[in-house]
């Protein structure tokens, strides 16, 4: 499914001939080795041109998708994420849906000490959506982190002034 690279042999990062998927494909995903696997830290993405369908009404959804992982031995290459991410654009998922398929998929692809994806979608009918999905490696301090993090998520919600 995904294919490992050393950070030479990235084939899609610096590649000037780009060609965007048309549609959802995880075998986009490129990874390379994490050059510090003795030390926990966040890696963050921020996705702030995300979209998807509406999977009844065909109307593109807009959102800013916010990714953070901790690594263990792979981290994903954010060319390939970007392509990957760019891939939802012509898919039809509801909010949740969203998130969460991008959550298994990284999880799939880095098995990640911890990982949480957060998508602010902009309102529509009236309504936002934020759902918010997270992981925790079982057996691990990261799988009581992950509960942790998810049963306080959002209790004091920051004041959204960007829609």
């Amino acid at each position: 499914m995904s294919r490992e690279k050393s950070s030479e042999g990235l084939t899609l990062l610096g590649n000037n001939n780009t060609k965007y998927p048309q549609g959802y494909d995880p075998s986009v995903l490129e990874t390379f080795k994490n050059k510090h696997p003795d030390r926990d830290y966040f890696v963050k993405f921020n996705c702030p041109e995300f979209t998807s369908l509406c999977p009844i009404t065909g109307q593109p959804d807009f959102a800013t998708v916010y990714i953070s992982y901790v690594p263990c031995e792979k981290m994903v290459e954010s060319k390939s994420l970007k392509l990957y991410l760019f891939g939802f654009r012509n898919r039809g998922d509801f909010h949740e849906d969203c998130v969460n398929i991008i959550m298994n998929d990284l999880v799939s692809l880095l098995e990640p000490a911890y990982i949480e994806v957060w998508g602010k979608f902009l309102p529509r009918g009236g309504i936002s959506i934020d759902p918010y999905c997270n992981y925790g490696k079982k057996g691990t301090k990261w799988e009581q982190v992950a509960w942790e993090r998810l049963s306080r998520h959002d209790m004091y919600p920051e004041k959204v002034d960007n829609r």
